[in-house]
C-alpha cells in the first residue's frame, strides 16, 4: 500500500479538523438504536435480556479500545483523531450505563437485594462494576470546565485509569463467557496491545529526558 506524500497527509488531516464532532455522536448511537430496535420487535433470538446485555457492553468496550487507539494512531504516523477522543470515551461510557441499565431493569427487575447479591457472589459481576466506577468519574471530568479546574496534570493522571478500565472490561467480558471463543480474547489481545505500546511511550519519554551521565 502506498504511503501518503507530506502533501496529502496534510489536506487529510485538514479535513479531519474541520470536520464536526456531533456527526460521531449520531453514527456511534445508531448500533444501540438498532439493537433496541430489535428488542422491541422481539428479534434478538431466544434470550433477548442477555444478547442485549451483551451487545451493548461489547459497544462499550469498542468504544473505550477506539479512545485508547487515537495517540498509537497519531504516533505511528496516522491522522491525528484527538479532537475525536473524548466523543469516543462518552460513547463508551454512555454504552456501559445502557449495558447497566439493561443489567438492572431486565435482568433483575429492579431488584437491590438481587443486584448486591449477584455483585457479592459473581466476580465477573464484580468486576464489570469496578470497570464502570472508573468511567463514571472519568465522563464526569471530560469537559474543558474539569480541565481547568483540576489542573492539566491532575486531569491526565485521572485520565489515564481508563486503560484500568479497559482490562477490567475486558476480563469482565472473558469471565462472562462460558468458553473462551475467539471475539473477547481479540479484544484482549488488542487491549494488551495498546496497553504495552502506551508503556513503550512512557519509557522511552523518559529515557530521552534523562540527563546522560558522561
Amino acid at each position: 500500500m502506498a504511503v501518503l506524500a507530506p502533501a496529502s497527509n496534510r489536506t487529510l488531516q485538514r479535513a479531519i479538523n474541520a470536520f464536526p464532532r456531533w456527526p460521531l455522536y449520531v453514527i456511534g448511537a445508531l448500533p444501540g438504536l438498532w439493537v433496541f430496535w430489535l428488542a422491541l420487535n422481539d428479534r434478538l433470538g431466544a434470550d433477548p435480556v442477555k444478547t442485549l446485555e451483551h451487545t451493548l457492553g461489547l459497544w462499550a468496550l469498542r468504544f473505550i479500545i477506539a479512545s485508547l487507539a487515537v495517540t498509537p494512531i497519531r504516533r505511528f504516523g496516522g491522522p491525528n483523531l484527538v479532537r475525536f477522543r473524548r466523543a469516543l470515551g462518552l460513547l463508551a461510557f454512555f454504552y456501559a450505563c445502557a449495558h447497566l441499565s439493561a443489567y438492572i431493569i431486565f435482568d433483575q427487575g429492579l431488584d437491590a437485594h438481587a443486584i448486591i447479591a449477584d455483585i457479592v457472589k459473581r466476580p465477573y459481576i464484580t468486576i464489570g462494576m469496578f470497570a464502570f466506577a472508573i468511567l463514571v468519574p472519568l465522563a464526569v471530568t471530560s469537559n474543558n470546565a474539569m480541565i481547568k479546574r483540576m489542573g492539566a496534570a491532575a486531569w491526565q493522571r485521572l485520565h489515564r485509569w481508563v486503560y484500568v478500565a479497559a482490562i477490567a472490561a475486558v476480563v469482565h467480558f472473558l469471565m462472562s463467557v462460558k468458553s473462551w471463543p475467539a471475539e473477547p480474547v481479540i479484544y484482549a489481545a488488542i487491549v494488551a496491545a495498546l496497553l504495552l505500546i502506551r508503556v513503550g511511550f512512557a519509557v522511552k519519554r523518559r529515557s530521552s529526558s534523562t540527563p546522560r551521565t558522561v
